[in-house]
C-alpha cells in the first residue's frame, strides 16, 4: 500500500472527519535516501513542475565550514553519533545532526543529504 502524507482521516477521539477526497498522487510519500558512507553514488528524481532533486545515495566527501568560515572538502572516515536513531550509525547511515569523523576532527551534518544532493557540516 502506497504511503500517503495527506492529512488524517479521523480525529484524535477517533471519529471520522465529514468530506474526505480521494488519495491524490501529490500526497505520496517518497522512500527514504538512507544516504550510506562509500564511493559518491546519486539518484536524479523527477519533482512537481517537472525540475530534478538530486538524492545522494552513498558519499565519502563532505564540505566542512570551521569556526571563521573557511571550507574545505574532506574525507569522512565514520559515523560516530546520530541522534535521530542509534541505530544509524552502526549502519553508517549519514542524517542531518550527524556527527562524523574526518581528518579535520568531529563534524556535524548541517545539510540534507538524501534532499540536497551534497554533505555539509561544521566543526564541533
Amino acid at each position: 500500500m502506497a504511503r500517503s502524507q495527506a492529512k488524517s482521516k479521523r480525529k484524535l477521539s477517533g471519529g471520522r472527519y465529514k468530506s474526505t477526497q480521494a488519495k491524490k498522487k501529490y500526497e505520496l510519500a517518497g522512500y527514504q535516501t538512507n544516504t550510506r558512507l562509500g564511493d559518491l553514488k546519486t539518484k536524479l528524481k523527477r519533482i512537481l513542475g517537472g525540475n530534478k532533486k538530486r538524492s545522494t545515495l552513498s558519499t565519502n566527501q563532505i564540505s566542512v565550514t570551521d569556526k571563521k568560515g573557511k571550507t574545505t572538502k574532506t574525507e569522512i572516515l565514520n559515523v560516530v553519533e546520530n541522534p535521530a536513531n542509534p541505530n544509524l550509525v552502526r549502519r553508517n547511515v549519514i542524517t542531518k545532526g550527524a556527527i562524523v569523523e574526518t581528518k579535520l576532527g568531529k563534524v556535524r551534518i548541517t545539510s540534507r543529504p538524501g534532499q540536497e544532493g551534497s554533505v555539509c557540516g561544521v566543526l564541533v
